[in-house]
């Protein structure tokens, strides 16, 4: 009995210190992985370090980021100067274009404890994905993700190694205001990419006081017959530029669709994102029938220095892209930034290995498997250094195949820049280039970095462009649309100065200088301008002309038409003709002929007022008479003389004639 007590004892002593054992130390704070080192082996690098892609393989993106990527990690792991003897192992995972298998690949790719993951180049899987990174503290590097929603506040470890569409909107705005043109027509994907993209549009063409005018969505799976029907209604508006931002592997078929609309013609304009020759670029040679539906194209390409470096992996590019790739894959910007991508993560944990960074992980408490969940969710683990080596991201600078690669405080790679290529006869032609710094120019971006930044209009440089339809003059960019309505004209109804502007019983409505004018330059239009007057006031008092110009600016009217004054407030919201009459204080009188007349001296005052003269005249002789005839014997007589001497006193007084009395008679008055 005594040994059973012992051995319960022994077993209860036991249990209680095996319970404090794991409460102090759960299993799995510090996990020994191959690419993890352990706690009591802490300060010792580990041999190999896993960092994961993930990217649409069959994809024009992704046959030339896959080569690239695995270039630049041979590159990196036959450097002896970087990660010191470290191999960087590469895991690839195919999104395939889609977000809930892009969600579950970077789950998988999460359990191999990668420290870092290349891609996505798609922005709506990079949405999912950015979540996913979040929880695990693992840095996204993303080379094709432009979704300029994907912002480092809402997605703290996504980081963006290309430049964003918002800087590339903001170039076409810059074409848009630099050929004149005030409305567009955006054509895009509806999806995160395209509905995002195009946002940012609007808001730069506000800022150039332009806008877009309709826009036309689709969904990435739509038939020719349903993009068929959205060109046929877009054909029917006004607009006749066009912008195009959608995905490179189905993009043709809007310009296939449009050559058959002959909407390719001249009078059209057509710009392309960088998607276009991102497809054009990856292709070895383009057929001469999709060549011919793009003349005339203008299009936007990333920009990136001619550097030795880029040089060097341009040429031995044809002996990378046959290297565990689709044979057909060829090279595009995407592929610079894929390479740099990688060289950014090895210079990075480079530099967060010598700083003593552990890579460790830890199991997360809110991750677990529910009641016959098959996910394995507990499997997921947090990268501790996670935040180190976003900072030490974050800190890095140097010269890539792409170019510098150093972000700003919102997480944009530097010197943001793009190639303005105008598509003519079997390639492209560069007819300038945009810089987040100096805007349009025809001279090379790096070029100007050292000089003052100057985006004012004069210093907006392109070279001539040839249009569709083999033009070289610039199109209107609109015509009247089949279905469209007349002008309408707002014209002030004001009391007073009906001369310039009033209300009239003719069918136009209206008459006066303003609206002569008006209509005298309608006509000199090579073209018909149907237009309709509109008052805009109640007639019995005048209107407010600030909130008529603002009705003009909100597009209640289209024009207005009156005698508006030219003020500095009123032409940051409006666009204004020449003032075609002198401002300043002005009388405006009939002009009539006068006939010659004796009595013209007389018109200056009307009767009642020379009559008021007289009978003053008369009041101030009678008191000078009785003031004086009692002390001067010039008052004295009969009444003929002293009424003559009245009259002629008082003509003294009046020009002055007698020094003395004048004096006193002035001071009396006053």
């Amino acid at each position: 009995m005594e040994e059973v007590l012992l051995i319960s004892r022994f077993i209860t002593r036991s249990l209680i210190l095996l319970s404090l054992w794991f409460l102090c130390f759960p299993p799995g704070v510090v996990c020994d992985t191959g690419n993890v080192s352990t706690s009591s082996n802490s300060s010792s690098k580990p041999k190999v370090i896993n960092i994961g892609a993930l990217f649409t393989l069959n994809s024009v993106l992704g046959e030339a980021a896959k080569p690239a990527i695995q270039a630049a990690v041979d590159d990196v792991n036959s450097d002896p100067t970087i990660l010191n003897g470290v191999q960087l192992k590469l895991l690839i995972s195919d999104t395939n274009c889609s977000g809930f298998i892009g969600t579950m690949e970077a789950l998988q790719l999460m359990e191999s404890d990668v420290v870092a993951a290349i891609g996505p180049q798609s922005s709506g899987i990079a949405h999912v994905i950015s979540h996913v990174v979040n929880e695990l503290h693992v840095p996204l590097l993303s080379f094709g993700a432009t979704d300029p929603t994907l912002s480092s506040m809402q997605y703290p470890y996504f980081l963006r190694t290309t430049p964003s569409d918002h800087f590339q909107m903001y170039a076409i705005a810059d074409i848009v205001d630099y050929y004149g043109w005030r409305e567009v027509i955006a054509i895009f994907v509806d999806d995160d990419y395209g509905r995002s993209g195009i946002s940012v549009l609007g808001d730069a063409l506000a800022k150039k006081r332009a806008k877009i005018s309709y826009k036309a969505a689709f969904s990435p799976g739509d038939t020719e017959s349903k993009i068929n029907d959205l060109l046929v209604e877009v054909n029917l508006m006004e607009s006749r530029v066009y912008v195009v931002h959608v995905n490179p592997d189905t993009g043709l078929n809007i310009f296939s669709v449009a050559k058959a609309l002959n909407m390719m013609g001249s009078g059209y304009v057509w710009i392309a994102t960088d998607w276009l020759p991102s497809y054009l670029d990856s292709k070895d040679a383009v057929d001469s029938n999709t060549m011919n539906i793009l003349q005339g194209v203008i299009a936007l390409r990333h920009y990136t220095p001619d550097t030795d470096l880029k040089k060097s992996f341009m040429s031995k590019w044809n002996t990378l892209k046959y290297k565990g790739s689709a044979g057909h894959a060829g090279f595009n910007s995407y592929a610079l930034y894929a390479y740099d991508s990688v060289w950014l993560a090895a210079h990075a944990l480079d530099g967060f290995l010598n700083e003593g960074g552990n890579l460790s992980f830890s199991y997360d408490p809110k991750l677990h498997d529910t009641n016959g969940s098959m996910l394995h969710l507990a499997s997921l683990r947090v990268f501790n250094g996670g935040e180190q080596l976003l900072q030490t991201l974050l800190r890095m600078n140097f010269t890539g195949v792409s170019g510098q690669i150093q972000f700003d405080p919102d997480k944009h790679l530097v010197h943001p820049a793009y190639d303005v290529l105008n598509i003519v006869g079997t390639g492209t032609r560069r007819i300038g280039y945009w810089s987040n710094y100096s805007h349009l120019s025809v001279v090379p971006p790096e070029s100007l970095y050292t000089k003052p930044p100057n985006i004012s209009t004069g210093s907006q440089h392109l070279y001539s462009v040839i249009w569709p339809g083999d033009t070289t003059s610039t199109p209107r960019g609109w015509v009247f649309p089949n279905n469209g309505q007349p002008l309408r004209i707002a014209v002030p109804n004001r009391v007073g100065y009906k001369e310039f502007a009033s209300k009239d019983k003719s069918p136009q409505g209206v008459r006066g200088y303003c609206i002569d004018v008006f209509e005298a330059a309608i006509s000199l239009l090579p073209y018909a301008v149907p237009h309709t007057y509109m008052l805009y006031g109640d007639g019995k008092r005048n209107p407010s002309y600030n909130e008529l110009v603002s009705r003009v600016a909100q597009n209640v009217y289209d024009a207005a038409v009156g005698d508006i004054t030219i003020v500095t407030n009123r032409t940051k919201i409006v666009d204004f003709t020449q003032p075609y009459m002198e401002s300043g204080l002005v009388v405006v009188a009939p002009v009539k002929e006068a006939k010659s007349n004796p009595w013209a001296f007389l018109k200056p005052f009307t009767a009642e007022m020379w009559l008021v003269t007289a009978m003053f005249f008369l009041f101030v002789g009678a008191v000078v008479w009785i003031l004086e005839h009692r002390i001067n014997s010039e008052f004295r007589g009969p009444p003929r003389r002293q009424l003559i001497t009245i009259c002629w006193r008082k003509h003294s007084e009046h020009f002055g004639t007698n020094g003395v009395d004048h004096m006193a008679i002035c001071s009396s008055d006053y």
